[in-house]
């Protein structure tokens, strides 16, 4: 099939196509918001400058587009037919920077987690925004196990505060 759009009609659809706050990206958020989870958005200091940052839990929240990042045996992602060197090429180059990035981030102690847009649909949101869930709570656990908490030394002698009286 041949696009029936001119090159400057196709330069002009495409430029409109966003980075930050896209459909896919506002399912995650207000899901996450919903159930009483805090964040930040597109932090420039964090490398890579994930979509949500969770620095509690030392986690940075990728919400990838199937097409843009090259999603394998994904039925969102179809390669172009016309140009195809072109969007080999780009979406080659979004996947080596993706994974360099969460390479830099795990080795500075962050936890990455990715989520691709054909897991949003309807169907599977809720399941997908469940292990996300699970994964923020493992995370957070992590973090704690590694601060192991002092005992508290009691006195023989002295009586056991008591919270309450009898």
């Amino acid at each position: 099939m041949t696009d029936t759009m001119t090159a400057e009609q196709r330069h002009k659809c495409m430029s409109h196509i966003r980075s930050k706050a896209t459909k896919p990206e506002l399912k995650v958020r207000h899901w996450l918001w919903m159930h009483g989870y805090r964040y930040r958005l597109n932090v420039k200091s964090v490398p890579g400058k994930p979509d949500i940052v969770m620095r509690p839990y030392r986690t940075a929240i990728f919400v990838n587009g199937c097409f843009w990042h090259g999603h394998e045996d994904c039925n969102s992602f179809k390669m172009p037919k016309t140009n195809t060197d072109f969007w080999l090429a780009k979406i080659e180059r979004n996947k080596q920077r993706d994974r360099q990035n969460y390479c830099i981030l795990q080795d500075n102690g962050w936890n990455v987690i990715v989520i691709w847009e054909c897991q949003l649909k309807p169907s599977r949101l809720e399941q997908t925004m469940r292990e996300v869930e699970i994964l923020l709570n493992e995370n957070m656990l992590a973090l704690y196990k590694k601060h192991t908490p002092l005992p508290y030394s009691i006195d023989e002698a002295a009586p056991i505060p008591m919270a309450a009286e009898e």
